[in-house]
Formats: C-alpha cells, sequence, structure tokens
C-alpha cells in the first residue's frame, strides 16, 4: 500500500532502536527522508546506516538530547521543515509515590511532557503554511489503563494527552493532523529492564515473569516494533486526515474496555 508520503521529511526521537526504530523502518519503508535522535552515537549512527543501506532512503542522524533546549535547537537545526514528527522518549524509572520528590517530578514533566509539546509547537507553524502536517506522540497504555509503579510516567503523559486534545482540533483545518500513540507491553530494551525489576522484587526469573506476562495478554505475546511502525507510519498517511486528536491503543487488547 502506498501510504503517500515519499519524499516527505520527517524526524524521529528517540529512534536508534526500540519502537522509535520500528516507526523509523516503516516511513523509510513508504518512501520518507529521515532525520533520526537519539542521545548514543554508535547506535544512532548503527541505526541510520542500516535503515539507509536497506530502503535505499536518504537518513541524517543527529545524536542530541532533546529534553534539552540545545538538543531540541540541535534537532531542528538539522531538519527546519519537517512534514512529519515523531515524538518519543523513554518514560523515567518505576517506583512508588513516596518515592517521587520534585526533582523526580520535574524531569518526568520535562521529558514526558514539555519536551514533545514544544517540538510540536515548533514545527506547527511551518506545517500550518505549508498545509500539511502529521505528528504522532509515542506515549503509554498508562494513561489509560494506569500501572501504580509507573505514576510519573502516567501523570507527565496525561498532562501531553491534554495538550494533544486541544491542539490537534485547533490545526486540522490546515492539514495538520496530531494523535497519540499508546504502547502496552511491546519486545523492546526498556520492557525488558522492567521485567528484570519486577523479577528482581519477586525472586523469579526474568523468564518466569515474562511468561506471566505473555499469558496475561489476549495475544499470548507483547507486540513488535515492526507492528507499532506500521501503525505508526499510517498516522503518517495521506489516509489519516479524518483521524484527528485520537489516542490509539495498541496493546494487545489487555485494556477491557467495550468502548476503549
Amino acid at each position: 500500500m502506498d501510504l503517500g508520503i515519499k519524499g516527505k521529511r520527517a524526524i524521529v526521537c528517540a529512534s536508534s532502536k526500540g519502537l522509535g526504530r520500528g516507526v523509523a523502518q516503516k516511513l523509510a519503508e513508504a518512501g520518507a527522508i529521515l532525520t533520526l535522535n537519539s542521545r548514543t552515537v554508535a547506535t544512532l549512527e548503527h541505526a541510520a546506516s542500516e535503515i539507509r543501506a536497506t530502503y535505499g532512503v536518504e537518513v541524517q542522524a543527529v545524536a542530541a538530547d532533546v529534553t534539552s533546549e540545545e538538543g531540541r535547537q540541535r534537532l531542528l537545526e538539522a531538519e527546519p521543515r519537517p512534514d512529519i514528527l515523531i515524538t518519543n522518549a523513554g518514560g523515567p524509572p518505576p517506583g512508588l509515590w513516596s518515592d517521587w520528590d520534585r526533582d523526580a517530578w520535574l524531569d518526568a514533566i520535562d521529558a514526558n511532557m514539555l519536551t514533545p509539546i514544544f517540538l510540536m509547537t515548533s514545527v506547527l507553524p511551518g506545517m500550518i503554511s505549508r498545509k500539511w502536517g502529521r505528528i504522532v506522540n509515542i506515549t503509554s497504555a498508562t494513561v489509560k489503563s494506569p500501572v501504580a509503579e509507573l505514576g510519573l510516567s502516567t501523570a507527565a503523559r496525561s498532562g501531553l494527552t491534554g495538550f494533544v486534545a486541544g491542539a490537534a482540533r485547533q490545526v486540522a483545518k490546515d492539514g495538520v493532523i496530531i494523535n497519540n500513540l499508546l504502547p502496552g507491553p511491546h519486545e523492546t530494551d526498556r520492557m525488558v529492564s522492567l521485567l528484570s525489576k519486577m523479577a528482581s522484587a519477586r525472586g523469579l526469573s526474568v523468564e518466569d515473569v515474562r511468561n506471566e506476562a505473555y499469558a496475561a495478554n489476549p495475544t499470548g505475546r507483547f507486540g513488535s516494533p515492526e507492528e507499532f511502525g506500521a501503525m505508526a507510519a499510517f498516522l503518517c498517511s495521506e489516509y489519516a486526515g479524518y483521524i484527528v486528536g485520537q489516542n490509539i491503543l495498541l496493546d494487545g487488547g489487555a485494556f477491557g474496555s467495550t468502548l476503549g
């Protein structure tokens, strides 16, 4: 299926591995010109090289911490006219409500709420003037179905969700479409880290905890970065112009609800 985005220019944050890389690969498959970003130079350059070789598209890599103003500036200087923006940042560490002081809260809000908002507000004027744009924010299934230990992430991403709910409806008339993707458990390094912490706390092996999590999901597995990327790429396509301000859950049916 031709998504109609060949030659469109895309920024994909946190795209050296995991869900971000899955999105980058599917955008490249659709013919988009990519600007990849992460903080680790070697991992990022490796991802850029592989995607470039596999899909034959133009790819540049910008190693920067986009949770900082300097990092965002470097990224937007490298790609000042994006047609597509994928915001993404690793979540804060898990814990209990009693663990989180003011600094922990500010770090979470800065990374998982303000960073995507600042990136969006930087690129929206150009997208509006060109009458076309696609923004997908990678948030979390916990926005809909909270996990107590991930309260920092849930709270910060819920704030982002509220911002998008209004902004998406203000810019849709200009051909700029904003949506959120809410991943449940996927086969990523972050999931391995979370499983390891859970296993350690319970005195179990990581494999035992993983098998429990598989069994609890209606699909009997975790999602893959590739299928997540395919959904993100569709939301960036020419066919997504009537999907506005939505929070699309990709969790294998783990969240039990009739109407979502």
